[in-house]
């Protein structure tokens, strides 16, 4: 991050909305080529890609570079997760399996510095500039810059998301449609199950009457896009790095073998 200002909120303070992808890979060179394609934010998928070495930092300092923003989905129940995030340079954390405002208040204690919270101070860290930039002034930009997000992601979630959207210090709500599907008992996912669309309006509504950045991953499907667009959606995930390489190549393929 350099200690500048965080992007997302620059452009939700001029209304515009904020356009990112996430990463399985855990590759620095795709985080350099989502900046260089002008995406705001990446985020860094820490739930269901494992990572137990230095490649998080790795993928932090080319954001850095690229100048865009390192969001790392963090487990919940792990009081720490969010402080290492910001120390080794992540511009936000999103933190999965929340189900109440207290599950939420207690994420955003951990990740501000007292009195609003209780994170730990040391800056020994890339982010806090190895000691040589830490101190008073690093604090305030880290709690007035970082950013704190959460999935709602299951029905009692969906249930509490007025509440979840009110507390001070939440920045962002990301919907999980998947785990939402799973949780209701569907079997599959289905993000346009009519109880699906029914909580994905509900978080959308919740978001934008709390002032809080709504993010939900579109694919590559211009025509969803446009869909939640006019529902109101404010942060836009487009496809994996995965996903769209599969998708390429699988449509490269079918073209070339339908020319024979």
């Amino acid at each position: 991050m350099f200690r500048n200002p965080n992007k997302l909120r620059e452009k939700l303070k001029q209304a515009k909305p904020v356009i990112g992808t996430v990463t399985y890979t855990w590759s620095p060179a795709v985080i350099e080529i989502a900046g260089l394609a002008g995406l705001d934010f990446v985020r860094v998928d820490c739930e269901h890609s494992w990572r137990t070495d230095e490649s998080a930092e790795h993928l932090m300092r080319a954001a850095a570079l690229a100048e865009v923003v390192p969001i790392m989905r963090i487990d919940g129940g792990n009081a720490a997760l969010a402080m290492k995030a910001y120390e080794i340079g992540a511009g936000g954390i999103l933190v999965v399996d929340v189900q109440t405002p207290q599950d939420v208040e207690e994420i955003v204690k951990q990740a501000k510095f007292p009195p609003r919270g209780k994170r730990g101070y040391s800056g020994q860290n890339w982010s806090g500039g190895w000691g040589a930039r830490a101190g008073k002034e690093w604090v305030e930009w880290s709690d007035r810059e970082l950013l704190v997000g959460v999935m709602i992601e299951n029905a009692e979630a969906v249930k509490n998301v007025e509440k979840i959207a009110s507390v001070g210090g939440l920045d962002f709500l990301h919907f999980g449609p998947a785990d939402l599907s799973m949780d209701i008992g569907l079997g599959a996912p289905d993000r346009n199950h009519p109880q699906v669309m029914d909580a994905t309006r509900k978080t959308i509504e919740a978001g934008r009457m709390h002032g809080k950045l709504v993010i939900y991953g579109v694919g590559s499907d211009v025509a969803l896009m446009e869909k939640f667009k006019e529902m109101g959606l404010t942060g836009f995930e487009l496809g994996s790095d995965i996903a769209v390489l599969r998708s390429v190549w699988s449509k490269r393929k079918e073209a070339i073998e339908a020319m024979t």
